[in-house]
């Protein structure tokens, strides 16, 4: 079957992409050949193409999608042609077509578009594993949030605000203050005009809060410190200004017996009954209405230059989506 799929052959700027046309083979032995209609766009798409994260060249690029079965490869169970399934983080999913091992895949239910799904099941998972099971979140507790206007920052406030957390959303600009406080956020500050450590401090009468959740890294670092609780976590699973710095264990001893940690998802749905898991949870709270996913852009495949462009100088709110 001729596909088309982006690669890239060096790491750098987003003008390394490249469209390829290719043959794709029938699915091997627990894989599964889909038909993409829609493929997430995630920030680890950009570490990748960057350089950021190494990677073995030349490369295909893209972690996450959704579709329908077209044909079943041997040894699989589970699956029919036909069924609507989605996967993350898979690589390879800049492509109209390509085979997905089966253990990577999850059905779609009833009452989610592909859409949403290639949106939300990525963003969604890390939300699941940061709030339910890298710190877990409990009723009443403040909890501060970087990027909240991003994917993975609106679908935490509306998760957090769910668990009965007072969900605390970093941000810049009034317009983004204002629309994070739709979306599960009790407050918002503006990075760009406030002191993040001194209001937090000021929203909790001088406390902290227990944990911060910072996808920011060097940028964000001194500020997730200052603003954390005695005993506080801060989890730092991302890394968009780069690395957080070297954590000396001094500054956690003498800044409150802090915690850190830097986790991420290919752990903690590295087991099929984990995916399946947190994947169910994702869809359950979206069919019920607690988690509305806002895809606020739609590029075709061919634009994938300009999305990433949109992305790292984030002008993007919300989900990305990119039709084949």
């Amino acid at each position: 079957m001729k596909i088309k799929r982006i690669m890239i052959h060096s790491q750098g700027e987003p003008e390394v992409m490249v469209i390829e046309d290719a043959e794709l083979a029938a699915p091997g032995s627990g894989e599964v050949q889909i038909e993409q209609t829609a493929i997430g766009l995630n920030y680890m798409d950009i570490y990748q193409r960057s350089g950021a994260y190494s990677m073995s060249l030349p490369s295909p690029l893209g972690l996450e999608a959704a579709g329908r079965v077209l044909s079943v490869g041997p040894d699989v169970s589970g699956f029919e042609v036909g069924d609507r399934v989605a996967y993350g983080p898979v690589l390879g999913a800049y492509a109209s077509h390509r085979n997905v091992p089966a253990a990577r895949l999850v059905k779609i239910p009833e009452g989610i578009s592909d859409d949403v799904a290639a949106a939300v099941l990525m963003k969604g998972t890390t939300v699941e594993y940061l709030l339910n099971r890298t710190y877990a979140v409990k009723s009443g507790e403040d909890v501060l949030f970087w990027a909240a206007s991003g994917g993975v920052g609106q679908l935490a406030g509306q998760w957090g605000a769910h668990l009965g957390a007072r969900m605390i959303g970093i941000t810049s600009g009034e317009d983004n203050c204002s629309a994070i406080r739709k979306l599960g956020y009790a407050e918002a500050i503006d990075r760009t005009s406030e002191d993040v450590g001194e209001r937090v401090l000021e929203l909790t009468d001088g406390r902290g809060v227990p944990v911060v959740y910072d996808s920011i890294g060097a940028a964000s670092f001194d500020a997730s410190i200052k603003s954390l609780a005695t005993y506080g976590m801060l989890v730092s699973y991302g890394a968009t200004t780069g690395e957080a710095p070297p954590v000396p264990p001094g500054l956690l001893q003498h800044s409150g017996s802090l915690y850190f940690t830097r986790p991420t998802l290919a752990d903690y749905i590295k087991h099929r009954a984990d995916l399946v898991h947190s994947a169910d949870e994702v869809f359950r709270l979206t069919v019920e209405g607690v988690l509305s996913v806002n895809i606020n852009q739609r590029l075709a495949l061919d634009d994938v230059v300009e999305a990433h462009h949109a992305l790292a100088a984030g002008t993007t709110t919300g989900s990305t989506i990119l039709v084949p």
